[in-house]
């Protein structure tokens, strides 16, 4: 009877916990579907907001706003562009980042990376293979493939598709992880800008050839138009500080004269990567600067100074080769007009070497920046919502839009006269800082072919082709001809990624052995076969392994 009854004890507890496995099983499905459903109804939602182009009723987004300049009474936290995304899209900031500046914000994002901190909805990430890395390991952030298929407007799908190549430092594990942000393609491209009121004086024509360049830079020293004795004079205006491949004061022209680009990675002649401080067109490069400062066409302080300083001795009337970019009439040019009565300036072609050969280094794939969207994002489709519109709207905007002048009146233009003008030196407290989510909003290409298209007499037709050619110098507009006339030279840095297992531990040292023999070879501390040596010991020292390593990078992100 005891047995028969324990029995039956048991049964019971036993169908009870049948019956209620059963019923939790039935509220978790109920509890799923309903999941379910409210997720479908979100993004429906979702989608319809998209579609119309606003949320009503509005929703809240955080992201990261760098510094900008805040006129007419504004504030970080009540400006004209707020207004307007309110107004626009329904969007507004909540427990938005405002960082002082990019090396905070690194150290603030790394910091919330470890701490596991609550990260904005949109994450701004600065061109840093490491950082993007550390971000995507995080788990915090969603591949972006689908959105992009999904939300991404023909104008950013279309470049994209142009240049696969964008996507190289953005991809891992086969999977996109951050979006894009568009810039002008070849607006850093380097050329040379001469004191034009000497090449006139002396009647001289424009370098073709290194030899040709040598030949004026020994006229500028020698024979200065301005009177200045041979020892106050230093003709060619670069930085040997940190970079030579860099920004202003650029070396990449002088070792593309002989078949190469230092520090960066390109390709040879059978497609794999070789790093372009130990092609050995690098070494007659060397050669040739080496035989430059002993004659003293190059500031024997050069080793010292960063690009900005690079370019005071040319602003200050000391030099008359300053290797920059199209843009330099904005900067520093007006100094040198200032500084140096009568001066003017003109940009010139990149000379070609012994050989006939020519080349310098490309800005990549027309992309500024990118940013990450967070896997908590409620509404991740609001960033291509709003950058969609930045590029459809303001970035060429059409006659007689809300944009035909610039974005907000009374800050990046005003009318002067009467007349709607974008000059910033005739509109009172000038201001285009907008606090813009993502910047500037900029078709790649537009810039240059304006530019271009400016230098060869036409007239301004558009909004865009107008506010440039008010914007931009006559000076500016020729040097973008002399850039486009040249675009065959420009040479790609193949490698964008992380930094490769043995780059973390080599890396740093195999760069200060680069920096500190090149400079010694071109000081005269150390001969010119010293070249040889240091490319032996850089592929000993773990160069030929990084070699390796970049080279099955790029084959994993190319396939």
């Amino acid at each position: 009877m005891n047995k028969l009854r324990k029995a039956w004890v048991l049964l019971i507890a036993m169908a009870f916990i049948v019956s209620a496995c059963s019923g939790n099983t039935g509220k978790n499905e109920n509890k799923g579907t309903e999941n379910t459903a409210t997720n479908t109804a979100a993004e429906s939602d979702s989608d319809a907001a998209f579609a119309k182009g606003k949320y009503d009723p509005p929703i809240e987004i955080s992201t990261v706003i760098m510094p900008r300049k805040y006129t007419n009474g504004d504030t970080k936290e009540n400006n004209v562009h707020d207004r307007w995304m309110l107004e626009q899209f329904g969007m507004k900031h909540k427990d938005t980042w405002y960082p002082a500046g990019n090396d905070q914000y690194k150290q603030k994002l790394q910091l919330a990376i470890a701490s596991g901190e609550k990260l904005p909805d949109f994450v701004f990430v600065p061109t840093d293979p490491i950082l993007t890395n550390q971000l995507i390991d995080s788990g915090q952030f969603l591949p972006i493939d689908e959105l992009f298929d999904k939300y991404a407007n023909q104008t950013w799908k279309d470049h994209a598709a142009q240049h696969p190549e964008l996507w190289y430092p953005f991809t891992k594990d086969g999977k996109k992880w951050n979006v894009p942000i568009l810039e002008y393609t070849d607006n850093d491209d380097t050329l040379l800008w001469l004191r034009e009121d000497w090449m006139e004086k002396l009647n001289l024509e424009a370098p073709k050839t290194i030899a040709d360049l040598e030949n004026i830079l020994d006229k500028f020293k020698n024979q200065n138009p301005d009177g200045l004795a041979p020892s106050d004079v230093y003709p060619l205006a670069i930085s040997l500080k940190n970079n030579t491949n860099t920004w202003m004061g650029s070396l990449d022209w002088l070792y593309g004269a002989y078949g190469t680009v230092e520090e960066q990675w390109n390709k040879d002649a059978n497609g794999n990567l070789e790093y372009g401080s130990v092609n050995p067109g690098a070494k007659q490069a060397l050669a040739k600067l080496k035989e430059w400062m002993e004659k003293g066409y190059i500031h024997p302080d050069a080793a010292l100074w960063d690009e900005g300083k690079t370019a005071e001795i040319w602003t200050n009337g000391k030099a008359g080769v300053l290797p920059g970019a199209n843009w330099v009439p904005d900067w520093p040019a007006p100094d040198l007009l200032k500084n140096v009565k009568g001066s003017k300036y003109k940009a010139y072609p990149i000379p070609a070497g012994p050989d006939g050969l020519i080349g310098t280094k490309w800005q990549n794939s027309g992309v500024n920046s990118s940013f990450m969207i967070n896997k908590d994002a409620e509404h991740p489709e609001a960033f291509f919502l709003y950058y969609n519109y930045l590029l459809d709207n303001l970035a060429n905007p059409a006659a007689g839009s809300q944009f035909e002048y610039g974005f907000a009146k009374g800050y990046d233009w005003d009318e002067v006269d009467g007349q709607p003008t974008n000059n910033k030196d005739k509109i009172k407290d000038f201001n285009n800082e907008f606090a813009f989510i993502t910047g500037p909003a900029r078709i790649p290409d537009l810039y240059m072919k304006t530019l271009v298209k400016l230098a060869d007499g036409a007239a301004p037709e558009t909004p865009y082709e107008k506010q440039t050619a008010e914007f931009r110098k006559p000076e500016n507009w020729y040097s973008a001809k002399v850039v486009m006339s040249q675009i065959d030279i420009r040479k790609q840095n193949f490698f964008t990624g992380a930094a490769t297992p043995t780059m973390i531990s080599k890396w740093s040292l195999l760069r200060q052995s680069e920096l500190e023999t090149f400079n010694k070879i071109i000081y005269g501390k150390l001969p010119i076969d010293a070249f040889d040596s240091f490319v032996t010991n850089w592929k000993a020292n773990g160069g030929d392994q990084i070699t390796t390593e970049v080279n099955e990078w790029f084959k994993s992100v190319s396939k």
